[in-house]
């Protein structure tokens, strides 16, 4: 299985804004920007067809005048900071291949979104959510779709944050103990050394699995339910005791996921529904989007992934393997969601559990968190020989490759596969979100960390 690999805060909305304006009125005839307008989860399909202006006239005029005073929910484009214009310049040079990655773009859109201080000052959205049809092939101009800043991405291993929220507010009711063993859950976890395993060493990658289940082992089983007993059954990596050793993998929230729904009897997503993404109101968040968008929103805001034979185009049916043999829920990835609604679970955790005027989580086990579990622990891992164990519960710390220049030991946040991430930075009060359909049409294309810290470079740059 494929691993996951100086202004002012108070000037980002004051004497900066005509400067941004007038450095993005060059975007406005190319169709590599949208705008659009229209309440978040909408049937109304306001996206320019190709070619159309994107920022230009009354509409784009009245998005960017909104921008200041409020977040960017019902999905407008938003160009309000003075670093607004370089991010989109910064999103649209991988829209074509680079000298790093000559043969390929680096995805075929994308979608950014900067809130500071509670406030959306860049909300943009670059290229297709739609190139490419099975095969893959390039479709005509006239069969694809634009990307929308609300445009509905399936952001894989992202997912992971959910799942850990969920046991966290578990731990504040008094019916999780991160301490205690995985096995006193759940029995089936046997085998050698496994009876060391703590569910927290599943929410710091130091358990001692290997980075997953085998996926042609897993998706020979007769039916779900065989599938979660071989999950289950899976043996310690050979030579590695558990707690020492960082190694990132899906089994540690696969189990978690488990653990969650024995203690609750409820299914994951049913959990996701009840605990955060309806207190938030978040109604663009959600596993499985084939069965709860209207068809307007599936034809226009779904962003597609791959499209190659082996399982043919997939836009609104999961990327990830596992997750898709598991029915398409899964604690390790499968949620699907908008820039817009995955920056309130940034601003909820930036806040201290509370966003939206609802508390999730206790400020107190956010700042359990938050904390570096894994402080002199080695780590392992063949894509990012840079990476280091330094990780949270269930959120990565101070990891430059993908936070560039806004790592910190205090940052945090967590990446995708298919090309997403989230990423806090409290000191500025700043949260990022940068969502990218790389894995469309084939994710072995490109490298989405480059990308990454491009965008995190821009920001760390400009906001002191």
């Amino acid at each position: 299985m494929p691993l996951d690999r100086h202004l002012g805060r108070r000037g980002v909305l004051g004497a900066g804004f005509a400067a941004s304006v007038a450095a993005l009125a060059g975007c406005g005839s190319d169709p590599g920007t949208t705008a659009t307008g229209g309440p978040s989860g909408s049937d109304t399909d306001s996206a320019p067809a190709a070619g159309e202006p994107a920022v230009a006239g009354d509409e784009g005029a009245a998005a960017l005048g909104a921008a200041s005073a409020s977040p960017s929910a019902a999905g407008q484009q938003v160009l309000a900071a003075p670093y607004s214009a370089k991010l989109v310049e910064t999103m649209k040079r991988y829209l074509v291949p680079t000298a790093d990655n000559p043969k390929h773009p680096g995805y075929a859109g994308a979608v950014v979104l900067v809130d500071v201080d509670g406030k959306v000052t860049t909300h943009a959205s670059v290229g297709y959510a739609l190139r490419y049809g099975s095969g893959p092939v390039e479709l005509a101009e006239s069969s694809r779709v634009l990307m929308r800043p609300d445009s509905i991405f399936d952001v894989a291993s992202v997912t992971k944050v959910y799942t850990t929220i969920l046991a966290m507010q578990q731990v504040d009711r008094g019916k999780l103990d991160l301490g205690a063993p995985v096995a006193q859950y759940l029995p089936a976890f046997d085998g050698p050394g496994k009876s060391a395993v703590t569910v927290r060493m599943l929410l710091t990658h130091t358990s001692g699995l290997p980075v997953g289940p085998s996926i042609p082992e897993t998706s020979k089983k007769p039916d779900v339910a065989a599938r979660w007993a071989y999950i289950l059954s899976t043996p310690l990596a050979d030579g590695v005791a558990p707690g020492s050793l960082f190694r990132y993998t899906s089994l540690g929230l696969l189990l978690t996921q488990q653990i969650l729904e024995k203690l609750t009897g409820k299914p994951l997503d049913q959990q996701v529904k009840s605990e955060i993404t309806g207190p938030l109101g978040l109604r663009d968040t959600g596993f499985k989007p084939l069965g709860w968008l209207s068809a307007a929103d599936k034809a226009n805001r779904l962003v597609a992934t791959d499209a190659r034979t082996s399982r043919g185009l997939l836009r609104g049916i999961v990327h990830d393997d596992i997750c898709n043999v598991l029915g398409g829920v899964a604690g390790s990835a499968g949620m699907f969601t908008t820039a817009a609604d995955l920056a309130v679970i940034g601003r909820m955790l930036l806040g201290g559990g509370q966003a939206n005027g609802k508390r999730i989580i206790s400020e107190a086990t956010v700042q359990r968190m938050l904390a570096n579990y894994n402080a002199g622990l080695p780590a392992t891992d063949v894509d990012r020989p840079n990476r280091t164990a330094t990780h949270g519960l269930g959120l990565e710390l101070d990891q430059p490759w993908f936070m560039g220049r806004l790592a910190s030991p205090r940052t945090f946040g967590h990446t995708g596969f298919t090309g997403c991430e989230l990423v806090v930075e409290p000191r500025r009060r700043l949260v990022l979100v940068l969502l990218t359909n790389r894995a469309h049409p084939n994710w072995s294309w490109a490298n989405p960390d480059p990308t990454r810290v491009a965008i995190a470079n821009v920001l760390a740059d400009a906001i002191a």
